[in-house]
């Protein structure tokens, strides 16, 4: 390859975003960067923006502009974006349902540039329905195991890699007892839950059966922290009603509802003997490999990408809670997919496993979660296997000028 940088077009969430897929673009876009040998473009959406001016990277200048928008785009910003810059690949990164509107005009772009798409999905049964957006790609990324199985067995011929999310275990690594303990509840096990107050993410399931299990066990022995806005005003269940319905108290539960940073959220993982996340569906679940990181174990609904967290085969990492039940829901965009739950008895029991562990067997849970973070999980893996794949499409099929392998049309029969 010669000296040429590798330009970008980014779309997706704003990488000023606090939001999950946010949080990967920056690790994808900030890791690249500091090899010298890319720039991007980053159409910038999924919030609404206080102003729209054009945003240069203060550190990265020219190689690192953001172009804010309302959604993910429309048609006639990327037409004017693809002409004004000439990127040599498009990345974008997300589920389908996003993405529909950009592949309508997929005969534009990708005889110009490639698309890479970094794929996300949920759950079984294979989503056939899929397979035209699959085909509108010169390269498809996957998040997890079970996606990656999914895209080759909807779409086999095209071209496909698993690269499942990182952290920066820099910031998420474990802490000094003595950073550490000022800020632990005495004498009481701690369960930390970080996510959006939305439906699919079941805060107030969570929260209800964690009243069952103090009932069970005490409420001054164990407490839940719940990091997320009680009040979202989008999707968010009464969280407070429900606490003030079931009793709890100070003593036993918490919110940490404003934003936070990451040596902030670092230190919420070290306080915690557990980290929870039974969602019905999660592509990935970044909270939980954070906790790992942090070298505290997790209970999760063995579903969508937490089903690759939860164990290497070998060792567990916490306790992994298989479903109870699977129903089929959807959508007019998605006809169909399974909703996983897990049952009531199940999450008490996971909870009481944690609980009855000693102090030292949850350390050795973490360490073990955070070896397996270093090894398959790591920033450097990220952003080594995000080179090598960029590089490959771009040596591969070229853009603009040296555009090859890709014809606007195929015959089908005479």
């Amino acid at each position: 390859m010669n000296n040429k940088k590798i330009k970008v077009m980014v779309l997706g969430d704003d990488p000023r975003h606090p939001s999950g897929v946010a949080n990967q673009m920056r690790y994808f876009i900030n890791g690249l960067l500091k090899t010298g040998r890319y720039s991007f473009v980053s159409i910038g959406g999924a919030l609404k923006h206080a102003n729209y001016d054009v945003v240069q990277s203060p550190e990265h200048g020219e190689d690192f502009i953001i172009y804010p928008t309302d959604g993910y785009g429309t048609h006639e910003m990327v037409r004017a974006l693809l002409k004004k810059h000439k990127p040599d690949v498009m990345w974008i990164m997300t589920d389908p349902r996003y993405w529909e509107w950009l592949w309508t005009i997929e005969n534009e772009i990708r005889p110009n540039c490639p698309i890479v798409y970094y794929h996300v999905w949920d759950n079984y049964p294979y989503p056939h329905y899929n397979r035209r957006h699959y085909l509108s790609n010169d390269k498809i990324v996957t998040i997890s195991k079970l996606t990656d199985d999914i895209v080759r067995t909807v779409a086999p011929e095209v071209d496909c890699t698993y690269l499942p999310h990182t952290v920066d275990t820099d910031i998420f690594k474990p802490m000094n007892e003595g950073d550490v303990l000022p800020h632990k509840p005495a004498g009481k096990t701690l369960f930390f839950w970080n996510n959006r107050n939305a439906r699919r993410k079941l805060p107030g399931t969570v929260l209800w059966w964690f009243a069952d299990f103090l009932e069970m066990v005490g409420k001054d022995k164990a407490m839940l922290l719940m990091h997320t806005d009680p009040r979202d005003p989008q999707q968010g269940i009464g969280l407070e009603a429900i606490a003030q319905e079931r009793g709890l108290t100070r003593e036993n539960y918490a919110i940490s509802a404003g934003r936070v940073d990451e040596k902030q959220l670092a230190l919420y993982y070290n306080i915690a003997d557990c980290t929870i996340n039974i969602s019905d569906a999660e592509g990935f679940g970044i909270g939980t490999l954070e906790s790992l990181a942090c070298g505290t174990p997790i209970i999760v609904n063995e579903t969508g990408g937490l089903k690759d967290q939860i164990t290497d085969g070998v060792n567990k990492f916490g306790i992994g809670i298989k479903p109870a039940s699977s129903a089929i829901v959807g959508s007019q965009q998605t006809p169909y997919i399974y909703e996983d739950r897990v049952s009531r008895e199940d999450f008490i029991d996971a909870l009481m496993k944690i609980h009855s562990m000693t102090n030292a067997e949850r350390k050795h849970l973490g360490a073990l979660g955070r070896e397996n973070v270093l090894k398959t999980f790591g920033m450097e893996q990220y952003v080594e296997g995000w080179d090598r794949i960029l590089t490959e499409v771009y040596e591969k099929h070229g853009s603009w000028e040296t555009r090859k392998s890709h014809s606007r049309w195929t015959l089908k029969g005479i």
